[in-house]
């Protein structure tokens, strides 16, 4: 782990940290979101960001102050923390979105991480290539081998105790993100964002936000902070915290302001189209949606603002709170019942199931059952691991339901879908304890046989029956043949 990054609770791969930050002489937790603040524009002022929604560091964009001519030199000699008046941690962007938009810029990275030193920045940032998503794969290759220059650069760079931050790039090829994390982590670098994500987030293209992120992790390891640069919608906070990731920063709260749109955390909304405020903010708690239509349109904008970084800082709270309650993937789940984009995202999450168990605990909350993604998640995944441990008796009975009062069993041991069997020993212990539906779907029962199937696999010698709740074909054909089984149901 990095001597600035401390990692306080896990749950699956997201994680409560403390990022120190030396030249700013702060601590910020995470996960955090840092707002987009353009120095030309202050929708909200950064003072506010900080006292009324709790932002602990934002990040501004160095190439815009460098080239603006107006306050370059205001910011030289001020500060940058006196300019924007934040005491917190602050984040500059170099240049790299400006190059993505309009293929060239007129500084170095060399240049550009001297600037940012100059002006007080506290997290700096080298001038990387974003390659879009799809980029043919020539074109992936030379333009991270760009990146890694940059980086290369920016380790040369005098930066004091400004931290700087080593982009990991590669387009969406997962491969190629791993490497990338890999050589970023070997550098002397601090925060690792995972860059050129803002198309595929703009696109809800979330399942390749997560296999990008999952790719980046391989690489970089369980010790590094983790940026997704370029998301903040409140609606996929929680599946990307899951997914690994530790910063964030968006300029979405003002631009869809701009554009008239409101953010709730299971999508956006047109204020035209609203006649109630779902939310409690101090904004929708004082206004109607009338009421912000008939201001001007300054006013209008400001207040939609506030508003959507209520509700953004309000789920990373209880992101947080999920992350310390060990529920985040509850949270994950039913957070994808809100756009078929974030369940597409939440399993391709699940893809990884094996790699969220190394970081998962093995005891927390109550499991709650409420979809058949359920069925794949990690502590399904460990508690089948584990059944190899178990010593089966010469004869098993397995049942759903409770021991016979006469039987000629050596013993009889529950079995619970979508986890499988277990012995009456652990019935109290998590995730055993999971709270599930009587009616179990087909996903629940297919994993519970692959349970059964992993404890006659384990014990070759032990004579298997199971007493199952008409489970399904699919599930029954997990079964090895040498299982019998008897539908409780038809028994009576």
């Amino acid at each position: 782990m990095r001597d600035h990054f401390e990692i306080r609770d896990h749950d699956a791969a997201g994680r409560i940290g403390r990022l120190e930050v030396p030249r700013a002489d702060v601590t910020v937790e995470t996960p955090a979101l840092l707002p987009v603040v353009n120095p030309n524009v202050l929708t909200i002022e950064p003072e506010r960001l900080r006292g009324e929604f709790g932002a602990e560091m934002l990040i501004t964009n160095s190439y815009i102050i460098r080239s603006t001519d107006r306050i370059r030199d205001r910011v030289l000699d001020e500060g940058l923390h006196d300019f924007l008046g934040f005491d917190g941690a602050i984040m500059t962007d170099s240049g790299s979105f400006q190059l993505a938009e309009y293929g060239d810029i007129d500084v170095t990275t060399a240049e550009i991480i001297e600037f940012q030193r100059r002006i007080g920045s506290d997290v700096a940032t080298p001038v990387d290539v974003p390659t879009p998503p799809d980029a043919d794969r020539d074109q992936a290759e030379r333009e991270l081998a760009t990146t890694k220059q940059a980086l290369a650069d920016a380790e040369d760079a005098e930066t004091g105790e400004m931290l700087v931050n080593a982009p990991v790039q590669g387009s969406t090829y997962a491969d190629l993100r791993e490497e990338a994390g890999r050589h970023a982590a070997a550098t002397d670098l601090d925060v690792f964002p995972v860059g050129a994500m803002v198309p595929l987030l703009n696109s809800y293209r979330y399942a390749e936000v997560v296999e990008a992120v999952r790719a980046a992790k391989r690489g970089l390891g369980p010790g590094a902070p983790v940026h997704l640069f370029g998301a903040g919608h409140p609606m996929m906070l929680a599946l990307a915290v899951a997914a690994g990731c530790d910063l964030f920063d968006s300029a979405a709260y003002a631009l869809m302001a701009r554009d008239g749109r409101y953010l709730t955390v299971s999508g956006t909304e047109h204020l035209e189209d609203l006649d109630y405020f779902p939310c409690s903010c101090p904004v929708c708690a004082d206004h109607t949606p009338a009421d912000l239509r008939g201001f001007d349109d300054g006013e209008t904008e400001r207040l939609l603002a506030a508003h959507n970084l209520h509700v953004t800082f309000e789920e990373l709270r209880r992101v947080k709170e999920a992350i310390r309650s060990g529920n985040l993937l509850d949270l994950v789940d039913r957070r994808a019942r809100g756009h078929p984009a974030m369940l597409d995202g939440y399993r391709a999450l699940l893809d990884h199931a094996d790699e969220l168990e190394r970081t998962d605990p093995g005891s927390k909350d109550a499991f709650f059952y409420t979809s058949h993604e359920a069925a794949r998640r990690p502590e399904v995944e460990r508690h089948q691991d584990r059944l190899a441990r178990l010593a089966a008796p010469d004869d098993l009975l397995l049942t759903e339901s409770k021991a016979p009062s006469n039987h000629e069993y050596d013993e009889v041991w529950r079995v619970k879908p979508p986890f499988g069997p277990y012995p009456p020993a652990l019935s109290e212990t998590y995730p055993l304890t999971a709270e599930v539906p009587e009616r179990t779907d087909d996903a629940a029962q297919v994993a519970a046989a692959a349970g059964v199937a992993a404890l006659a696999a384990a014990n070759p010698q032990t004579a298997l029956t199971l007493g199952h709740d008409a489970w399904c074909d699919r599930a029954l054909d997990r079964l090895p043949e040498r299982v019998e089984t008897e539908n409780l149901r038809t028994l009576g």
